[in-house]
Order: structure tokens, then sequence, then C-alpha cells
């Protein structure tokens, strides 16, 4: 991978844009590398190329096939590195303020304003050095399952993660998503147990897709719920697949389900004003969606699709690392074990730090 990190370094120096990315489960790294360093937005989501959507806005950026140079190298099994895992020491401030916001979220709750609704928090991490070909091998190496990626453009910043989560899968008029919701840690047990809480958290997840494409698609078909590892954490996750009614429409099913119930809640307008009336912080490309629109861009392929939750990342800035975890509230929740959920996804990124 050596020549297209020199490459990547190269266009960092000049702060011009650039995407790299690796789709779970394969062996091929994809880098587009944009020849200018304007901002381009999505206007009707007939566009190509790279997009990078924020949690919240009408402003979509992307990154066009036209305007990018684009290579594909094999991944090559010499890269591997490994690395001990990382200790942690939970902030005081920073888990009672989670918890009071938990405490919070479970109160509306109760009141009637949602069922449910996806708090998160921010961490900063001290990174005295940083060096992408380093950081983004590990995450090939460490999560074979996730999308991992490294995105940058000097008017956005630079973002890396590890995703376990697809957000939509089309390939002309056939579309893929998934449910995706329910964490716990990984033992060295093999009895997967999950609580009341964490099947209904993911049940809901479920039917907030199904709902929301029920008017849009045609032979709609589920999987059965089942366990998932992404990394060091379990997740119950549903598989979900239908065909598109009208080919055209892509822009509606995406704002259809974005942000989807696993970052946000049900109802969703509610569960949204809530997050951004209530979260310390703005979540920006947290919990966003990311991926290539139109195009599969290692073929050239168009009628393609594939974009995936921007969840397990962080920003990279001045010698800091600042990183996003969250967790879903039901009436059931416990602010001490969403605050731990929160500290076990955060380990995602700290282990390649």
């Amino acid at each position: 991978m050596t020549d297209l990190f020199v490459k990547i370094k190269v266009h960092l120096e000049q702060q011009l844009p650039f995407v790299l990315y690796a789709k779970p489960n394969t062996d091929r790294l994809i880098a587009v590398l944009q020849g200018n360093d304007n901002l381009y937005f999505l206007e009707d989501f007939s566009e190509k190329g790279f997009v990078f959507a924020p949690f919240n806005g009408d402003s979509i950026p992307y990154i066009p096939q036209s305007e990018s140079d684009i290579y594909v190298e094999k991944i090559s099994e010499s890269d591997f590195l490994l690395t001990a895992d990382p200790t942690f020491h939970a902030d005081e401030v920073a888990q009672k303020s989670f918890k009071d916001l938990v405490t919070k979220g479970v109160e509306a709750i109760q009141n009637g304003q949602f069922e449910k609704v996806v708090l998160s928090r921010k961490e900063t991490v001290a990174i005295p050095s940083f060096e992408i070909a380093t950081v983004f091998k590990k995450l090939v190496v460490f999560y074979p399952t996730a999308f991992k990626y490294c995105f940058f453009h000097p008017k956005i910043g630079l973002w890396l993660g590890a995703s376990p989560e697809q957000f939509l899968k089309i390939n002309q008029e056939t579309i893929q998503t998934v449910a995706l919701a329910g964490t716990q840690a990984v033992t060295e047990s093999k009895d997967i147990v999950w609580q009341e809480k964490e099947i209904k958290e993911q049940q809901l997840v479920t039917d907030f897709i199904t709902q929301s494409l029920a008017d849009k698609v045609s032979e709609l078909t589920l999987s059965s719920p089942y366990s998932v590892q992404a990394g060091n954490l379990w997740h119950i996750k549903t598989n979900i697949s239908a065909i598109l009614k009208n080919q055209n429409n892509l822009k509606e099913i995406i704002l259809a389900l974005h942000p989807t119930s696993a970052v946000c809640g049900l109802p969703k307008a509610a569960a949204k004003d809530f997050i951004l009336q209530n979260e310390p912080y703005e979540r920006s490309y947290y919990s966003g969606f990311l991926g290539e629109l139109n195009v599969d861009l290692a073929t050239f392929h168009t009628a393609q699709s594939d974009l995936f939750v921007n969840l397990r990342c962080m920003k990279i800035a001045e010698n800091k690392a600042e990183l996003f975890m969250g967790c879903g509230v039901t009436k059931d929740s416990k602010p001490e074990a969403e605050f731990i959920e929160t500290v076990n996804k955060s380990m995602t990124m700290r282990k390649v730090l």
C-alpha cells in the first residue's frame, strides 16, 4: 500500500480533498483524490461520487467522480499491524454529564414525548503524533467486516472510522439495508444472551425502516434477527431487502431513512429535536452517512450506491482526536449501563490511536 499512501500524504500536504476506504470483507483499498479544493454539494442526488453527509442539515457534501483521480490497490498481508488493547479511565465529569442526559431522555420517554432516543457524547484524546498510513492499516486489520474510511476536505476536516452499519445499498432496482441495534461487549462466552431492552430497541429500528420504505418499494423481505460481532462488540442485526417502485426516487428513499432510528430515535422528528436541544455538542458528520453514490468507484459501474452510517468514527485536528459514540435509550435504560456502552464503543477508535 506504499504508493497509495504517498499519494494521500502529498494530497493532504496540498490541502486537497480525498477519501481512502475499504469495504467490508474485501481486500481492496480505493482512493478518490479530488483535483481541486472546491466543496461540492448534492443538488438532486443524481450526482456520481463519494458522499459525506452530516447528521443534521440540508447541504450534503460529496467528492465528484468527474473531478477526481481514482486508484485501487490490493491490501497486502505484509501490512498487518498488531497492538495491545487500550486502557481507559472514565472522566467523572463526562460520566455524570452523560448519565444526566440519559436520565433526561428516559423521563421524556416516560412523559410520552417519544418511544426511543439515541443519545451520544464526544471524547477528546491527545495524540502527540498521527500517521494516516499506520492508523488506517490498523483499521483494516482490526475491523475486516466494517466499512473503513479516511475522509479529508480542508473545509470539513480529517475524519476516520470503521462503521459496522450499512445505510443503504442499491443495485439498479434492488435495495438492501440493515436494522442494527443492541450492544454488548464481547466476552469469552460463546452464548450471546439479549435482554428485553435490547431486543425491543432493535425491533423499533426494524419497524422504522420497513414503515419508511413501505410505500416506495415492493417485495419487502426481512431476515430473522441474529447476533453479529463488530470489533469488540455484539449487536442484533436484521437484513432487509426490497425492489424499488421507481428507480428515480433515490433522494426520497435516502431522506425518508436518514437519520435512521438507530442513530436518532422514534418518532424521528421528536427524537431529533430532543437531541439537537439537549446534547451538549454538535454531532457534525457523526451519525450521518457516507459512501459511493450512483457509481461503484472501483469499476465505474453506474446505477449502484453503497452507503454506510458514520459510526465508530473520529475527527483529527491539532494533535487531538475527537471520538464520537452513542447508545439507544428506551424507557428501560439505566444511565450507568448506557455510559458503559459508550465506553465500549470508544474502544473501536482508541485501539487504532
